[in-house]
C-alpha cells in the first residue's frame, strides 16, 4: 500500500499569496495535487496545512522544516498504519507522467529535477528524523543521499510554479 502526501506547508513568498489556493483550469493547485495522488495511492494526506480536501498532517517535528517536515509526518503515519511507502509531490507539481509510480518503484527514488517528487520507504522515518534533529543540511538531497535513493529523469520536466508568471505560463501551455 502506498500513502500519498501533498507537500503544502510553504510560505509562498515568491508567489505573493497562498499558492496552494491558486487556480489552474478552475481547480486549486491543492485539489489538483490531491486528485492526482488519488490515482496512485490508497490514501492521500496533505502536510503542512490545517485545511485541505484530504486528511491533514502537521509537519514533523514542527512547522518551518521545509519539505522534509511534511515527508517526515507522512512517513510516521505510513509506518504506524502499515503502508509500505510514501509517494510525495509538491502542491505545485504539474505535468507528471501517468506512469510516475512505476518509474519511481522500487523505493527509494526521486525525480532529479524536483526531489520533492519521490517514493520513500516507510522504514525511512528514522533516517529523516535523524536529519531533522541535527544541525546542518536539511535538504531533500541530503535525505535522498542518506537513503542511497535513485535519481530518475522524466521524459518531460514537471512544471514547478513559484510565481504568478509561472502559473500564467502553465495556463498558456508554455510549461516552465
Amino acid at each position: 500500500m502506498i500513502l500519498g502526501v501533498v507537500l503544502a506547508g510553504g510560505h509562498s513568498s515568491r508567489f505573493g499569496s497562498d499558492k496552494a489556493l491558486a487556480e489552474l483550469d478552475g481547480h486549486t493547485l491543492l485539489a489538483r495535487a490531491v486528485d492526482l495522488l488519488s490515482g496512485w495511492c490508497e490514501l492521500v494526506v496533505v502536510a503542512g496545512r490545517e485545511t485541505a480536501p484530504a486528511l491533514t498532517l502537521p509537519d514533523w517535528p514542527r512547522a518551518g522544516m521545509g519539505p522534509l517536515g511534511g515527508i517526515a509526518a507522512a512517513l510516521h503515519l505510513a509506518a504506524d498504519e502499515g503502508y509500505e511507502a510514501v509517494l510525495s509531490i509538491g502542491v505545485d507539481s504539474i505535468g507528471l507522467p501517468d506512469d510516475l509510480l512505476e518509474r519511481l518503484n522500487p523505493a527509494p527514488a526521486y525525480v532529479s529535477a524536483q526531489p520533492v517528487i519521490g517514493l520513500w520507504p516507510s522504514s525511512a522515518a528514522a533516517t529523516i528524523e535523524a536529519i531533522l534533529e541535527r544541525s546542518g543540511r536539511h535538504s531533500m538531497l541530503a535525505f535522498a543521499e542518506a537513503l542511497d535513493a535513485r535519481s530518475i529523469i522524466l521524459p518531460v520536466t514537471p512544471s514547478n510554479i513559484n510565481t504568478l508568471d509561472d502559473l500564467k505560463a502553465v495556463e498558456r501551455g508554455n510549461g516552465l
